[in-house]
């Protein structure tokens, strides 16, 4: 049997590929494409969140922000540790990035103008990223698959606290009320982007749905989510920015308007609003650091030179 017919079979018998495992080249780079770019969505993720640590309502708010930028700087270190099993080093990952060769998710690039977009992001951005991130717990590369677990935890504790920001100004008084439904208005469709273009026109989906790197497509995705956030939302007295909005009673799903691919893919293609900004932060924040890079290098050298010597 050729490698290319065991290696299918392993996947149609939800066997997990391991790193060592033979894969196709194309699976491979595929998943470093995917994983990558997720690791990447972490960091720059941190970004618009961190620039309302200090400005958090209260000392509460502070430290659950703080917890959460903490962590997701944690998921990004976990899956570039992951794709690096896939024979990429993590500074070739980190050089794409700040060089703009390499995508992360299209949501970063919108600016937080409020405190009630703190929530938003929670809510909204983050149960997204759950719907996307627990089918990928089933994925079949078995790293990827076993840092899921972890980080779906961490991902539905994050979701919760947005949730929470999002009811208690939805109850308050009416001017944080109008907050959070402007915060609602500009984030509702940057947030249905998130799972990717339509199905009709994804050049990924249906290769990554034969080997069982993704279990749904971005549609069905979309439309489990969609499912999921309009109740919560009715339920806090917030309307969905969407005029043509309606439920199915036949299908039992919520059927939206016409999202604005165009927008999509302008912001993919980094004109949107905030994408020079969150690369040009990013490539600070690296330069800045480079010191201490130098420093743990030269002092690792030290510590080996002294380990030889010792021998």
């Amino acid at each position: 049997m050729k490698e290319q017919d065991k290696f299918q079979e392993k996947i149609e018998q939800d066997e997990k590929i391991e790193p060592k495992d033979w894969m196709p080249d194309r699976y491979r780079n595929q998943l470093i494409r995917m994983m990558s770019q997720h690791a990447h969505s972490e960091i720059v993720g941190m970004l618009p969140e961190g620039n309302w640590i200090t400005r958090a309502p209260s000392l509460r708010r502070k430290m659950g922000l703080l917890a959460k930028v903490q962590d997701e700087a944690g998921h990004g270190m976990y899956i570039y540790s992951n794709t690096e099993t896939l024979g990429i080093s993590r500074q070739e990952m980190i050089d794409q990035l700040l060089k703009g060769e390499a995508k992360y998710s299209n949501i970063f690039n919108y600016p937080t103008l409020s405190w009630a977009d703190i929530g938003m992001i929670g809510w909204l951005v983050d149960g997204a990223a759950m719907v996307n991130q627990t089918m990928l717990v089933k994925t079949s590369y078995g790293p990827y698959s076993r840092a899921m677990i972890r980080i779906c935890k961490e991902e539905n504790f994050h979701r919760k606290q947005g949730h929470e920001i999002v009811a208690t100004l939805a109850n308050g008084i009416p001017e944080q009320q109008e907050m959070v439904q402007d915060a609602l208005n500009r984030w509702w469709w940057p947030t249905l982007m998130m799972f990717g273009p339509p199905d009709s026109n994804s050049p990924h989906t249906n290769e990554l749905m034969q080997w069982k790197v993704k279990r749904k497509s971005n549609d069905e995705l979309r439309q489990d989510f969609i499912d999921r956030v309009i109740p919560e939302a009715h339920q806090m007295g917030l309307k969905i920015p969407d005029p043509d909005l309606i439920f199915n009673e036949e299908t039992g799903h919520w059927e939206i308007g016409e999202i604005d691919w165009d927008e999509f893919w302008q912001v993919i293609k980094g004109n949107g609003p905030m994408n020079h900004e969150r690369l040009e932060t990013r490539r600070k924040a690296h330069e800045s650091g480079r010191w201490v890079r130098e420093a743990a290098e030269a002092y690792a050298h030290k510590q080996k030179l002294q380990q030889q010597k010792a021998s």
